[in-house]
């Protein structure tokens, strides 16, 4: 499998410092690492033929033309692109192209690209530092979007870490939040995988012990339920 269920992982650089990971990609082992390389491998390729059937349904239209190759430049982009279209991959894509309504074919190029660069797993960390502060990462969904979305909030910034309860649907979930100073909502930590009651639990603990001693409770009033 190349996701599993979110697990908790915690680095410990030393004792003032404390990284909470929870995540849905397995431990790399060199086949998982292999399996990874010829996906990514396979979403260029594919990512690469749907581009050239876009170009070529672009020339084909009105407002775009064919180019025109230069006999006095080899390196050209004029030359380069007409020989990826008189390429078999480039002709198969100029007859698609040509028996294809433009706007269907963009419609579904678009949601096929947006398919082929979605992350395959999750990952949302919590790093403490003591004396400094705390700082939540979340990857992206797309892997174009960037790595992580990140927020620092200082020391002198945090009111209180509260394990808090909520009902998703028809189940009470826990979740971890930080309660920020002038900050009219908290700040939930791991929001795309909410983990599981005991992983929250033992982050929780850990906030606690790495920040040696500041107010954290653990809040058991249930919340407005989420539906």
């Amino acid at each position: 499998m190349l996701t599993t269920a979110p697990y908790l992982r915690i680095r410990r650089p030393s004792p003032t410092a404390a990284e909470f990971t929870v995540s849905t990609l397995p431990p790399l082992t060199m086949p998982l690492r292999l399996s990874f390389y010829a996906i990514y491998a396979l979403r260029g390729i594919l990512s690469s033929l749907i581009l050239l059937f876009l170009y070529a349904t672009w020339a084909q239209s009105p407002y775009g033309s064919f180019p025109s190759p230069n006999p006095t430049s080899s390196l050209s982009i004029a030359t380069a692109l007409s020989a990826i279209l008189a390429s078999g991959p480039g002709v198969l894509a100029t007859r698609l192209a040509s028996q294809t309504p433009p706007r269907f074919a963009i419609a579904v190029c678009a949601v096929a690209l947006y398919l082929l660069t979605r992350r395959m797993y999750t990952e949302e960390s919590l790093l403490v530092l003591r004396g400094l502060g705390i700082q939540t990462s979340s990857s992206k969904g797309n892997i174009l979007a960037g790595r992580a979305t990140t927020r620092f909030i200082p020391t002198a910034k945090i009111q209180d870490v509260l394990v808090n309860e909520a009902f998703l649907g028809f189940e009470v979930r826990h979740y971890l939040v930080v309660v920020v100073d002038g900050e009219p909502d908290v700040v939930v930590v791991f929001p795309k995988l909410l983990p599981r009651a005991d992983v929250v639990e033992r982050v929780w603990r850990g906030v606690r012990e790495c920040l040696g001693g500041r107010s954290t409770a653990r809040n058991g009033a249930m919340l407005g339920g989420k539906g």
